[in-house]
């Protein structure tokens, strides 16, 4: 076993054992901090993959001088979950625009709620059967990530980036709308 300046070394030169040694040593330093910022287990594995794969990625901006190993991963480790909690959000803040265009039907219909309806019915039948069929059940059935995974038999992590996925189309139509539309005072746009 190799010591912790050993093993920066190796890492920075790209030593593939290097990466499974940082990984043995710290991934359950990071899988804690990345758990305790984001209060999921499944998000905290998640956001341990993408730290150690942007570490590896990264590998050449690691600077012994400034710091070891493991503080290197644990600052990746904490931007990583500081991006997924804002993409929970925004995620969260579009999941909520979309059931208040699609859900309320005793309002007035106004031209704008019409062309929301519509650029959502639309970009849903873009997307791919199972990732339409996982944001249809996370909006129109109101079932929680585990619960879509039982229904279709899909793994959870497929059911996440899947729903994030269709998001991600649904924000950018709902941008590229917006922008369309000009500066209307409210409408999903203006939510995002």
């Amino acid at each position: 076993m190799s010591s912790d300046d050993e093993l920066a070394e190796r890492w920075r030169d790209g030593d593939e054992k290097a990466l499974r040694t940082g990984y043995d040593r710290h991934g359950a330093a990071v899988l804690y901090l990345a758990q305790r910022l984001l209060a999921n287990r499944s998000d905290a594995e998640d956001v341990t993959q993408l730290t150690f794969v942007a570490a590896w990625a990264g590998r050449d901006t690691f600077d012994p001088q400034r710091g070891t190993l493991l503080s290197w991963l644990l600052g990746i480790a904490r931007r990583k979950a500081v991006d997924r909690l804002r993409s929970v959000a925004r995620d969260d803040r579009l999941t909520a625009t979309v059931r208040a265009q699609l859900t309320s039907s005793d309002e007035r219909e106004t031209p704008e709620r019409v062309v929301d309806r519509l650029v959502v019915a639309d970009e849903l039948s873009r997307l791919p059967d199972e990732q339409r069929r996982t944001l249809e059940l996370a909006f129109f059935d109101d079932l929680t990530h585990p619960q879509i995974a039982a229904v279709t038999g899909l793994p959870l992590g497929t059911v996440k980036s899947h729903i994030r996925r269709g998001m991600a189309n649904l924000r950018r139509r709902w941008e590229v709308d917006g922008a369309a539309r000009g500066s209307r005072s409210a409408g999903p746009s203006r939510a995002l």
